[in-house]
Parts: C-alpha cells; structure tokens; sequence
C-alpha cells in the first residue's frame, strides 16, 4: 500500500500552476510524484520552481512564467540523478557563478553559439574584442553603470548604429546566462540602444563612377594577363613548364566577377562566397541563396532572377573553371573569406572615394528604385525581412511624392489660372 500523502502534496500541473493564489506569507506546494519538486507561492504572486535534493539544501530551478511544470519536473530530476551521483548542484552554481565575461564566453556562451549558429566563431572573437574593460569583470558585476561607461567611449571611436550592433550581441550573451542560471536577473534589461538615423547610409555608385570602376577592372586584368605573358616567356626560354595562358580564361580571378555579379545581384558578400554550383540555374536564369547561408540574415532562401549580364558572368565562370562545390573557392578548395586587399587596391584605382564592398549592394538597390520598380520587389530582391530596411532607398523615386502632391492640384479655369515667371525675367 503507497504511503499517504502529506497535506501539501499535489500533482504540480499546468491547471494547479494557473491556479494557486498568494497569500501573506510564502507558502510551498510539493509534488505528489516527485519527491523533492516543488513549488513556491510568493506574495507577490510569483510562482517559482524549486528542488530539495536533500535535507536543508534545495535549488531553485525557475520561474514558472518561464518553465512548464513537466521542464521543470524534468529539471528535478536531472538534480536528483546528479545528486545520486555524488554532485553537489550548490556548490556547482556558485562555481559558475564565479565566471568572468570571458570566461563564460569561451567556456560556455561560445561552444553553446558555434553549435547552434553559422558566426560562432566570428561571434566569440567579436564579443571579446569589444569589451576589453568588461571581460574580466565577474558575471555578476557587470551593470549598467559599466556599460554606459563603455558606450560613451565607444561613441568617439564609431557610429550609434555600431555600438547598437555590439551592445545587441552583449546583451544576447548574458540573457543566456540568466536561462543558464548564472545570473538571477539580466544586468542590461532597462539599457537602451542609442538613437540612430534609420533611414541610414545609402552610398551607390553614379553613372561615371560605376564607368570607373569597370575600366579599373578591365584593366586589373590586363595587368595581371600580361604578368602571365611575361611569365610564360621567360619559361618557355628556359624549357620549363607553362603557366595556364589567362588570355584563353574570360576572367583571370573571382574579383571581377563577385563585383560584377553584387552589381546585378545585390547579394551581400557572405552570400557570394557561399554560392555553390548548385544554387545556379542558367537555364532558367535563376540564382538561389540558401537560408542557411552564412550572411543571409532572415535564415529564409531567396531566388534572385539573372539578367543578361549575371547570366553571362556565371556562365563563362562555371563553363572554364568547372566547380563542383563552392562557386568561388579559396587558393586550396576552403570557403572564400577575404578579399579586402584586392578590393581596396581596385577601390583607390578607380578613385571611389567613402565607397565599400557593401555600397555595391546599394547600388544594385537604388538603380532598381531609380528605374521605377517598387519597393516591395526590392525588398524580396534584397532579403529583407520586413520593407523597413528598404525605406531607406524610397527618397531616389521622388514621382512616386510629386504625384501624390499634384492630386491637391484643383482644376484649371479662367479665374485661376497660375502663371510662372520666365526664368531671365528680373
């Protein structure tokens, strides 16, 4: 026969949960299933999850606006196998507790995000570089105070915007030591991004520009063909073996191409260097950027249609280069991941000043705006996930403003007719 149940013992569920009421004082709930799990009934109202492992030693699991009572019960007996054992879950807590910023990220936060995130890696490293000041602070000293001190710094060296993007990653970081139970209460909750301009930088090439660019590219390759002539020569004096002739290649590298393919693309650099021969089409004219591509931020796939001259870009690149995997592989086959010297030594050539790899994308954006394409074919082009990011292009289509302000225009008759003075007329 199974031992009577204690006065307090209740099947702790989802309707007992909804249904407790405060009282007074604190009062507990104990679980007619599992013993040591428990249920805490605060004045305040907050329900939280508890687990008494052994006598006078107990450990809070969570609170119950956070964790189902069967996670929470999962939780329980995680603590209690442990405890069996021979763990001690307290000492275990204060142990982790005892992390510093760095020492959590490389310990915890980072094996944690390169397993369930493509930037990982590229994540840790950020975090750790960012805050020097703050990465040997324990966990739990880290406060607003800290971080305001670090954001006005901060703001002499970049632009809000930046300093949002860091603070986000920060903040992303300790909300999983809170979920973790490495701190009881997030340290940044009330810290708010700084104010930025949203319509923010748009920098896209002009028609002579563009023109620049192009003839810098043409004549990279002429330059690096001649270079392959002399070379070929000099071998062919000595008996040695030929370099491949690039004057029979239509491009001698990846950089003429990537450039050419973000001005007709609009893809972002991270996309372009995970292109894989598969996600092309030339039949159909039609390129495919994978949801799970490093750089595409929505995490959804996008296809990008080709015109004339994407389609001959990729198909004089696939026809003589024959790639089986990555569409522009690195030296030795890995992932493609800098490019920075070869474009900032194209960049000067072609005398674009305050111009990124990224304006290039712009570029792509604003010529379709300019040309009268709508913005929300724009943003399904460029991968936005909602047509906020796009809005910062609507001011290079002014008819689209002109025409709404005409429809205020009244009809034109004898006795208001408007007349405009000649433009010589003093």
């Amino acid at each position: 026969m199974a031992p009577p149940k204690r006065p307090d013992e209740i099947f702790i569920g989802n309707r007992l949960v909804a249904a407790v009421k405060p009282k007074d004082r604190p009062y507990e709930i104990r679980d007619s299933k599992l013993a040591g799990f428990l249920l805490r009934v605060q004045p305040s109202g907050a329900r939280i999850y508890v687990c008494q492992y052994t006598r006078g030693k107990r450990i809070t699991i969570g609170s119950a606006s956070k964790l189902t009572p069967t996670q929470a019960r999962d939780k329980a007996r995680e603590i209690l196998a442990a405890v069996e054992l021979g763990a001690d879950p307290q000492a275990e807590r204060k142990a982790r507790k005892a992390h510093t910023l760095e020492s959590f990220i490389t310990e915890d936060y980072g094996p944690w995000f390169k397993a369930n995130r493509r930037t990982g890696g590229m994540t840790v490293h950020y975090l750790l570089s960012r805050f020097p000041d703050l990465k040997h602070k324990r966990l739990s000293d880290i406060n607003a105070w800290l971080v305001e001190k670090w954001r006005a710094q901060r703001l002499k060296q970049v632009k809000p915007a930046t300093v949002n993007r860091e603070l986000v990653t920060l903040k992303a970081a300790l909300a999983k030591a809170v979920e973790w139970g490495l701190l009881d209460v997030h340290p940044l909750g009330k810290v708010r991004p700084s104010k930025v301009d949203h319509i923010g930088r748009v920098r896209f090439l002009g028609a002579q520009e563009e023109q620049r660019l192009r003839d810098a590219l043409d004549a990279r390759e002429e330059r690096h063909r001649q270079d392959r002539d002399r070379a070929n020569a000099w071998r062919t004096v000595r008996g040695y073996t030929l370099l491949p002739d690039l004057r029979a290649m239509p491009f001698v590298d990846h950089l003429k191409p990537l450039v050419l393919l973000a001005l007709n693309t609009g893809l972002r650099r991270g996309e372009l260097f995970n292109l894989e021969r598969q996600h092309i089409d030339l039949e159909r004219a039609l390129l495919t950027v994978a949801g799970d591509t490093e750089g595409n931020k929505t995490e959804k796939s996008r296809h990008v249609p080709l015109n004339r001259e994407a389609r001959a870009v990729l198909w004089n690149w696939i026809t003589h280069r024959e790639p089986a995997g990555l569409l522009f592989p690195g030296r030795h086959g890995e992932r493609l991941d800098n490019i920075s010297n070869g474009w900032e030594r194209l960049r000067q050539e072609a005398q674009l000043d305050d111009f990124r790899w990224h304006d290039l994308r712009h570029t792509f954006a604003s010529k379709l705006v300019m040309a009268g394409v709508d913005l929300n074919a724009v943003r399904e082009l460029l991968g936005h996930a909602s047509l906020d990011m796009t809005l910062r292009y609507a001011h290079l289509a002014p008819e689209h403003k002109s025409a709404a302000v005409a429809k205020l225009d009244v009809p034109i008759t004898e006795n208001n007719v408007v007349t405009f003075p000649e433009k010589n007329s003093q």
